[in-house]
């Protein structure tokens, strides 16, 4: 059969830009999986594909393309760097935008002007990254930027630049191994930089097929890669890989690397001062935020917690992954003990943002609570961090399960819903997500037996089976001590509110088997409440054996005391966990509060 020869491309507009991005990205995406595994530097946590292909993947879903090549050039990097994640999906970004700042206001352009742009997108890489390491992905886009700009003249073809640049790029790549001594230990190349030689070849695979039909119709797969030699882990110096998008910088990239490099290492600042995405490794997180807070509006923030990705690559202690959300109430000993990964609930102080149990922890949420006039408002967890986690997850894991707070409380089950049916489908692996319907240390109790079951071997369907059942066996009972916060968040009418005050009435509140919160019994002082409290939990131990509880409180250590001994006499245990509880629920039941989740079996 004799092969048609293709038809010179030698003018790009927008269109033929936007479907050989996404060509590269679909390559990237399908190659994940290999890229999560070769991730040793600058942490071996395992995420460099995920994060990559998160970048990416946005333009794939937002974008649609524009016939101006400039336009769509700056669409596609605004994207990416909004949605950038991860230090070698930055750095990604970063050469997008300085592809699109570099590009004049061009309808089409030829293979000189392209050549322009990306040579001197190099630079925008270099100034982003605080201290650049040779041998990684800088190295890479560098020589091939050079190469293209070298043969601007040579060739006027994109098809043919593209397809002859691939030499000097896997040239490149495997030099990465012999430039720093982590790869050449692991024997692996760089894995940011193997993602941007995967985005070259899926551009290259496009150019020369060009197949339109076939790249908007086909869904990625993701290839399943299995490494012969396992990384050799390292230990992780900062736990957060911590990221956040803020826009009217009013300190410029210098001036904001040298505060981010009193906090950690890792540091990418990309970006304008109109729009600025910075990247840091820390262990103190909230400290960071609180800093830059006065540096413009910070619009995203994420932290990643390092060592547990870490564990997932090297030490993942069973082949069923468990993940929840922040509302779950567990000592910090044992999430870390049963490798649970928990996302935080977003938390808002009028402009100000935070992050459950992570850029702010309990008792600084309860001192703002206390002093500041804008009542905190909270935000689900949004699919697109769930479709992150689990893309990582099932890189690594055979099956996942999640689970959730009351998705009448909150819309996280939904989110989580929705990323776990397309990133099972993108892996061919099971992710299922259930609705607790409920709460804090209901939950915690919940995501604990289930673990405990996982650690036990039990099968993924017999762990979902066994934890829907859990779910019509657990309880929570909170005493209010000050009704002003159910009033202030929404939860109790002004005008109940203000019978309930006159009456100094202090309500328990629970949760209903639906999932809804209730006032479930009242009292004239959050003793007798307490007392209440204790009566019917005595109740159901009589009737029914109790696996284990958890005693909560809002910074109120002197009630969860009485509640303890309380419970420890009736029961004959200890509680498995005694927590200030998650700041997302104290935002509601307020400064005081003190409560008991059980389990029955």
């Amino acid at each position: 059969m004799t092969q048609v020869a293709l038809v010179p491309l030698n003018e790009m507009d927008g269109r033929r830009l936007y479907y050989t991005f996404i060509a590269g990205a679909r390559k990237v995406i399908e190659h994940q999986v290999e890229l999560n595994k070769i991730n040793v530097f600058p942490v071996n946590d395992g995420d460099t594909g995920t994060n990559l292909a998160s970048t990416i993947r946005a333009v794939i879903d937002s974008l649609h393309p524009h016939r101006s090549y400039k336009i769509t050039a700056d669409r596609i990097a605004e994207t990416t760097l909004v949605n950038a994640r991860g230090n070698s999906g930055i750095i990604f970004a970063q050469f997008l935008y300085g592809m699109s700042s570099e590009t004049g206001n061009f309808k089409t352009i030829n293979v000189s002007q392209f050549a322009e742009s990306v040579k001197n997108s190099v630079k925008y890489i270099y100034e982003a990254v605080a201290n650049p390491v040779e041998g990684t992905m800088l190295t890479v886009i560098k020589d091939w930027a050079n190469y293209i700009y070298e043969n601007r003249y040579l060739f006027s073809d994109f098809n043919e630049i593209f397809l002859n640049s691939l030499v000097v790029l896997n040239k490149s790549l495997i030099e990465t191994k012999s430039k720093l001594t982590v790869l050449a230990k692991a024997n692996v190349v760089d894995a940011g930089a193997r993602g941007f030689v995967f985005f070259v070849e899926g551009i290259t695979e496009f150019l020369n097929h060009r197949n339109l039909k076939e790249l908007v119709q086909v869904k990625a797969e993701t290839s399943v890669f299995e490494k012969i030699e396992e990384s050799i882990p390292e230990k992780v110096d900062f736990r957060f890989c911590t990221e956040a998008l803020i826009k009217n910088s009013t300190i410029d990239s210098k001036t904001l690397t040298a505060t981010l490099e009193r906090f950690g290492n890792s540091i990418v600042v990309a970006g304008s001062d109109r729009m600025r995405r910075l990247h840091v490794h820390t262990n103190t997180p909230a400290e960071l935020f609180k800093e830059l807070r006065q540096t413009g509006t910070i619009a995203f923030q994420k932290a990643d917690d390092m060592v547990r990705q870490s564990d997932v690559v090297y030490n993942r202690k069973w082949k069923i992954a468990i993940v929840t959300d922040s509302t779950c109430d567990l000592s910090q000993e044992l999430i870390d003990q049963y490798q649970v990964n928990m996302l935080p609930i977003n938390i808002n102080f009028g402009e100000n943002h935070y992050l459950d149990k992570i850029t702010i922890q309990p008792e600084q949420f309860y001192s703002l609570l206390e002093e500041n006039t804008h009542y905190p408002k909270s935000a689900q967890v949004n699919e697109k961090a769930f479709t992150n986690l689990y893309s990582h997850l099932a890189s690594h894991y055979d099956s996942v399960i999640a689970i959730h707070l009351s998705d009448k409380l909150s819309g996280t089950f939904g989110s989580s819903q929705k990323a776990a049916l397309a990133i099972s489908r993108e892996f061919n692996k099971p992710i299922s997500v259930i609705n607790s319907r409920n709460l804090s240390g209901a939950l915690g109790l919940i995501v604990l037996r289930a673990a405990q079951a996982i650690e036990s071997g039990y099968s993924h369907e017999q762990i979902v089976e066994m934890t829907e059942s859990w779910v019509k066996k657990v309880r929570i009972f909170v005493s209010v001590r000050d009704i002003k916060y159910l009033i202030r968040g929404g939860r109790l009418s002004a005008t109940k509110g203000l019978i309930a005050r006159i009456l100094n009435i202090n309500p328990i509140v629970s949760i209903d088997e639906a999932g809804k919160a209730i006032v479930f019994d009242k009292s004239f002082n959050q003793k007798a409440n307490m007392e209440k409290v204790m009566g019917y939990i005595s109740k159901l131990v009589r009737e029914k054996k109790t696996w284990n509880y958890i005693v909560l409180h809002a910074n109120n250590s002197e009630a969860a005391r009485w509640y303890s001994e309380r419970m420890e006499e009736i029961t004959h245990m200890k509680p498995i966990s005694e927590v200030n509880i998650s700041p997302v629920i104290g935002a509601n039941t307020g400064i005081g509060a003190a409560a008991v989740a059980l389990l029955c079996d």
